[in-house]
């Protein structure tokens, strides 16, 4: 199924337009304590949210765990809801991630409708139909492709962001940008994060959407095209994994960020991406999102942690690399070697 992807203009009407195209028989919301107290006020005065019960759960990818799972599954079930319920998913993308695996598998699947709430969400995690929980210290290591009903991207959401919140999802339209065109890169490095300009920045949103789309539209499933949306990834999701299990959790975006400098090195050194734009983005990502601290006594595990990442086959450390802005080679394995020379380079500077 394909996903009904909305830039927003009038979100009663399309929340009432998304709801009546299921007629759920119950309707639930699903948000954290962060976005209940944000943004629930913004929707619960819609008539079509009248008789919606909402679940509430724990903020941060903390809480995007099994018995968070269970928790909104037992939710569900005491509420009353069946195959024919609905569930909107209003928050970040540990909201839509985990609200769209348990809609998924309650009763075998129930309709849902994502409302991100964050610039992460808008542009990666509620687009695209990937679902699913952290589990054993790895991100996402449980879940299913389902897509949601409706995604409806309203930015005025992002009005309610912390600054920290914003550049993480900004992270996911550099990387968008890395994989289309050097113009769009070029704005994209331009945008002043400092001092937002949030009409152009619906603009940016709605282009990094388009570039998503149309990749996962090719490839539903992730067989060849999809793992462009990858690049940064790998590095990135280690430096996630690591900072999880040291207590000083990270935003995704962040590590992402940190993720495309190590993997535009590594591209650089395997594909021939040109330095003067690994540069450019180093630059951008220094000055952005600051380092990841970490010594070289960390390699192994962060090596360890890449060895299990989703996109590898058969224990072979797999990579999306670029030979320039837009030109996307994917499938690149690298040896343990050369992970720590791309480890050295991040620290090096």
């Amino acid at each position: 199924m394909k996903q009904d992807v909305i830039i927003s203009r009038d979100l009663q009407h399309e929340l009432e337009a998304a709801i009546a195209q299921v007629r759920p028989d119950r309707l639930f919301v699903l948000t954290d304590t962060t976005t209940h107290t944000l943004c629930w006020p913004l929707i619960r005065v819609y008539p079509c949210m009248a008789d919606a019960r909402t679940i509430t759960i724990g903020t941060t990818d903390e809480a995007k765990t099994l018995a968070t799972l269970s928790d909104v599954w037992t939710a569900l079930g005491e509420g009353g809801a069946t195959r024919h319920s609905m569930l909107v998913n209003l928050g970040g993308g540990m909201v839509t991630d985990l609200g769209g695996f348990a809609a998924s598998t309650f009763k075998r699947g129930i309709a849902y409708v994502n409302i991100p709430t964050t610039l992460l969400a808008m542009v990666d995690a509620s687009v695209g139909g990937k679902t699913g929980i952290n589990f054993r210290g790895l991100k996402n290591e449980i879940g299913v492709f389902s897509a949601a009903q409706s995604v409806i991207l309203d930015t005025r959401f992002l009005r309610t962001l912390d600054a920290m919140n914003l550049r993480s999802g900004y992270a996911e339209m550099l990387k968008h940008g890395l994989i289309s065109t050097s113009e769009h890169l070029a704005e994209l490095l331009r945008f002043d994060l400092e001092d937002v300009d949030y009409a152009l920045l619906q603009q940016l949103v709605a282009k990094s959407v388009a570039i998503k789309e149309k990749v996962v539209e090719a490839d539903p499933h992730e067989h060849g095209l999809r793992k462009a949306l990858n690049l940064g990834h790998t590095v990135g999701h280690a430096f996630e994994s690591l900072a999880l299990a040291e207590g000083r959790t990270v935003l995704h975006g962040y590590a992402v960020a940190w993720g495309l400098v190590c993997e535009l090195y590594l591209s650089a050194t395997r594909c021939g991406f040109p330095v003067e734009r690994l540069r450019q983005v180093q630059q951008f990502v220094r000055q952005t999102y600051g380092c990841f601290d970490f010594d070289c006594r960390e390699y192994d595990r962060l090596y360890d942690l890449m060895t299990h990442d989703k996109k590898n086959t058969a224990g072979v450390i797999n990579f999306t690399l670029l030979a320039d802005v837009g030109d996307v080679r994917i499938n690149q394995t690298a040896s343990r070697d050369d992970i720590f020379e791309v480890l050295d380079f991040y620290r090096e500077g």
